[in-house]
């Protein structure tokens, strides 16, 4: 029987998953150097204003994220928060003179690897469990599988994530040593490739899915409702744009704005200012509202951005909101609203 032809339903993992998390790439000086007195400062006032999942990845800062946040979460009883980190990149001392940093403004001097199969996951997850000092791990996500990224090695690395990558993951789940397999996906396209097809139980969308854009509605967030998949949103403000419209330097899915969608973005400010709710508040409620969402993880750049999301978080969008979203056509008609 094809994904189409599944009757919706709603997922039914994780049942206790909380619908606001903290995503953790800040931690690895993904767009500007943190100092540890930043970091801790960031993860005391996460904790403190009752988040309690928290995603993170090896990827961030080559170890650095999972090292500063496994150092705060130790303080803590492991049953009393939910942590995700990711497989697909293992490490490696980098050779001595070199900087092998890349694609960071800081981190770590290690150096990446990448490999999908059953040895590279146990690999990373052995090295993950050592960075963050902890042994338990919630959920495992898959971590940038997508073709756009891999290019000519794509189709290698897909094949060893279905030789035996998935498998692992699927072993380490039925033994109860992890809880939930993710898949985390950056772009429509791939996420539309993938949804029908790979079993996980949640994927975890960088972009796909915001105020700005709904094209995945179009199909994976379809497929995965009928398939039971749950989904968290994790970029829920395009890489800031939502955030912060109107700053020098802000990004959309990761590169430069430009002015056509920044004035998208201030045009749906707008709207919103006049039923009361700010544009960083709208852009985390409004994925919650599609039945397949299960949570939003918002990276921020420290803990004065962090409260005013909290704060951001307080008031229910009115339905009249995002009906007048629809109408101004700045929302697709179809996307998920509530009322």
């Amino acid at each position: 029987m094809t994904p189409d032809a599944v009757a919706p339903q709603a997922p039914t993992f994780p049942a206790d998953w909380p619908a606001f998390g903290q995503g953790c790439s800040p931690l690895g000086d993904i767009f500007q150097e943190m100092g540890e007195p930043a970091a801790r400062d960031l993860l005391e006032t996460a904790w403190t204003g009752g988040i309690r999942y928290f995603d993170t990845a090896p990827w961030y800062g080559h170890g650095l994220s999972e090292h500063r946040l496994g150092g705060f979460l130790r303080q803590f009883d492991r049953r009393d928060f939910v942590l995700s980190t990711k497989v697909g990149r293992v490490y490696d001392p980098a050779p001595r003179g070199k900087d092998a940093r890349i694609n960071w403004a800081g981190g770590l001097n290690f150096a990446v690897r990448y490999d999908y199969s059953a040895a590279g996951f146990e690999a990373a997850l052995t090295q993950s469990r050592l960075r963050l000092g902890l042994p338990v791990v919630d959920a495992l996500v898959i971590h940038d599988l997508d073709r756009g990224y891999h290019g000519a090695a794509y189709d290698g690395h897909l094949r060893d994530l279905t030789d035996s990558g998935l498998a692992y993951l699927q072993d380490l789940r039925a033994r109860g040593e992890i809880g939930a397999i993710g898949m985390g996906m950056n772009s429509t396209a791939e996420f539309a490739a993938l949804a029908g097809e790979i079993d996980v139980d949640f994927f975890l969308v960088a972009i796909p899915y915001t105020l700005l854009d709904q094209d995945a509605l179009d199909g994976p967030m379809a497929t995965c409702l009928q398939r039971g998949i749950a989904i968290v949103i994790g970029a829920p403000f395009a890489s800031g744009v939502l955030a912060a419209p109107r700053a020098p330097g802000i990004r959309y899915q990761y590169r430069p704005v430009t002015e056509e969608i920044r004035g998208k973005a201030l045009a749906i400010e707008a709207v919103c200012a006049r039923h009361g709710i700010s544009l960083p508040g709208a852009a985390l409620r409004f994925p919650l509202l599609h039945p397949a969402v299960v949570s939003v993880v918002p990276g921020v750049d420290g803990a004065a951005q962090l409260r005013a999301n909290l704060d951001a978080m307080r008031p229910e969008p009115p339905h009249a909101m995002w009906a007048e979203l629809k109408a101004a056509g700045l929302l697709r008609a179809d996307a998920p609203t509530g009322g």
